[in-house]
């Protein structure tokens, strides 16, 4: 809820000014049962507790990687479960988040993509999933510089309305006060919504997954550019409303002997011609029924050199592979070898 839902929700005799320290409470003081809201009276908490469940999503189960990267399975009111990741590192906190429960897509290498979809999450299962992190973890949105990537299960452009519902409250300045420079939302390339989402005021950084160097290839690795065809997707990235300090940001996931060739790294050249954006190289992370392999590291740097005369290109540093909490690996399963905490 944003502060208008919390006013609208409140019993009729209640005072307006007790939404803006329910709003304060749970956003800005992480304050996530009514017993700990002590700005308001015991009556009222009791009430609202029993009127309106706070909602935050409940631990399933935890896995920690040997990087120290921590995989939660999450449960939702209704029962379905959804997974979120956090990665720490020295100068920063990364929170992996979903933004549905399974996904439409069907990335040929992803193993999200084998659950399908289930549903989408409201804006309150997407913002509840931070909120759990930063409880969880004892962090704080700004003094931990927590970076929010809606990388996870789902499709976010397929769920645009819950998505900038919950960009709003998380970068809210009275609230929550987590920067639109530090979210990121990352879409397989769904061109209206993309242009929908360049009309929002409040909007993540944007960041398409390309993953193939021309349109054969790429309806092969992911099928939805059958009808989102790559030139349109081209053209829509140059149409895109960039604020004056953000670029675009292209994902490439690297498969061997597939789309990794310096022919190809050429073809990304081309494409990426003219465009103020930066590039993120994944190598492939394996998983259990993908069908394809993870390059050398000497043809991912090839690879990374003939795209920086282009644009800044980076490779991803995987983190959580041990637990099946890296870039394309999500997924409701139990797998032998996990360190697995409760």
């Amino acid at each position: 809820m944003e502060l208008a839902d919390i006013q609208a929700a409140l019993p009729q005799g209640v005072a307006g000014y007790r939404a803006r320290q329910i709003y304060d409470a749970v956003y800005r003081q992480r304050r996530l049962n009514w017993s700990a809201i002590s700005t308001l009276p015991s009556a009222l908490r009791t009430d609202l507790a029993l009127r309106m469940p706070l909602g935050i999503p409940e631990q399933d189960t935890q896995y920690l990687s040997s990087d120290g990267t921590r995989r939660y399975l999450l449960r939702l009111d209704d029962g379905q479960t959804v997974e979120t990741v956090l990665m720490p590192e020295e100068a920063r906190n990364t929170a992996c988040i979903s933004s549905q429960v399974g996904c439409p897509v069907n990335c040929q290498f992803c193993l999200t993509a084998r659950m399908g979809l289930e549903r989408n999450l409201t804006a309150g299962e997407i913002v509840g999933q931070v909120l759990f992190l930063c409880a969880a973890n004892g962090l704080e949105a700004n003094s931990d510089r927590l970076n929010i990537v809606m990388m996870g299960q789902g499709e976010p452009l397929l769920n645009l309305p819950n998505v900038i519902k919950a960009t709003r409250i998380l970068a809210d300045p009275e609230g929550m006060a987590i920067s639109p420079r530090r979210i990121t939302l990352s879409t397989s390339g769904i061109i209206p919504k993309i242009e929908e989402l360049g009309r929002e005021a409040v909007r993540p950084k944007l960041a398409i997954s390309l993953n193939a160097s021309h349109q054969e290839q790429r309806e092969e690795l992911m099928p939805i550019t059958r009808k989102w065809r790559l030139k349109d997707l081209m053209d829509a990235c140059r149409a895109y409303p960039l604020r004056p300090w953000e670029k675009l940001t292209f994902e490439y996931v690297l498969l061997k002997d597939v789309n990794d060739t310096d022919a190809d790294a050429r073809r990304v050249v081309k494409l990426l011609a003219g465009l103020n954006c930066k590039v993120n190289l994944i190598a492939l992370n394996p998983g259990p029924g993908i069908p394809f392999g993870t390059p050398e590291r000497a043809r991912v740097e090839s690879f990374q050199a003939i795209v920086r005369r282009a644009a800044p290109c980076f490779v991803r540093k995987p983190r959580g592979r041990d637990i099946f909490a890296a870039c394309g690996q999500l997924k409701k399963m139990e797998s032998e070898g996990l360190v697995r905490l409760s």
